[in-house]
């Protein structure tokens, strides 16, 4: 592992918001890469419940600064960095007013899901790739970890398919249990078509459940992990289909074995 550069992007990272599957195995498994000697970044939404002082968040105005068009609204892009204490990783937080500045991350304080979830996932895969654009840090491998990050896989396949700097880049993508109930915005797969991706590639997302969007994400993955002990049997039924490498579910004794193993054989 020794150089090679892994982008971490994902919904929830430890210490930033609260430990469970997605944020603990989003700061675990990059460690693991850091403690081999690769290059690593992490990636994710700056929600407004995550504290800026206590996390010595700052601002990057060289990378900040320019607009996003989601749904042909143009948003401006801000991004802040940070470092775990003691790891000396770099977190790079996409972030937004209209969509990041709410003091939760997916949904109310009664459990409802935020009605632009879907603009939210539209812009923080943009953002993901515009700031690593401006960054001139190519990655080896992405790998996207919960179901705000989903769209990432689908967007450089489509949207950015024309991107040479990502002409040799992988994208491993752990699939979770832990989702959300219900559904996003009926128009999201509209949202989606206005930045011209191919409609066959999105029909899932007509019915916009998070089975449906991890299916959308598995699709345009070179490889996939399972982040959970057990998935629903509609998502195990679907990764078997795409016949891509696949790594089930680790116990923590086993994962780094394993997870690097998985990595190197597969993706690098």
């Amino acid at each position: 592992m020794e150089d090679k550069r892994i982008l971490y992007v994902s919904s929830e990272v430890v210490p930033y918001l609260a430990e469970n599957e997605v944020s603990l195995q989003s700061y675990e498994m990059p460690k693991m890469i850091n403690d081999l000697g690769g290059q690593i970044r992490i990636f994710m939404p700056r929600y407004g419940n995550i504290n800026e002082r206590r996390h010595q968040l700052h601002e990057v105005i060289r990378l900040s600064g320019m607009n996003l068009v989601v749904n042909d609204m143009d948003m401006p892009l801000i991004i802040k960095v940070a470092s775990i204490p003691k790891e000396r990783i770099q977190v790079y937080f996409i972030d937004n007013d209209e969509y990041f500045k709410r003091k939760a991350t997916f949904s109310d304080e009664d459990g409802v899901l935020y009605a632009d979830n879907d603009e939210r996932a539209i812009f923080f895969a943009k953002g993901v790739v515009e700031t690593v654009k401006k960054l001139n840090w190519v990655p080896d491998v992405i790998h996207v970890h919960g179901w705000m990050a989903a769209l990432l896989p689908l967007y450089l396949k489509h949207y950015y398919k024309d991107e040479g700097i990502f002409a040799e880049t992988k994208i491993v993508s752990s699939i979770y249990e832990q989702g959300f109930e219900g559904e996003l915005d009926k128009n999201f797969v509209n949202k989606i078509l206005f930045d011209n991706i191919d409609k066959v590639a999105v029909l899932d997302l007509e019915n916009p459940t998070y089975e449906n969007l991890m299916k959308v994400c598995i699709s345009h993955s070179d490889a996939l992990v399972a982040g959970s002990k057990e998935l629903s049997p509609t998502l195990t039924k679907f990764i078997e289909s795409t016949k891509k490498p696949f790594l089930p579910f680790a116990h923590k004794e086993n994962i780094k074995e394993e997870y690097t193993s998985f990595i190197k054989n597969n993706l690098l």
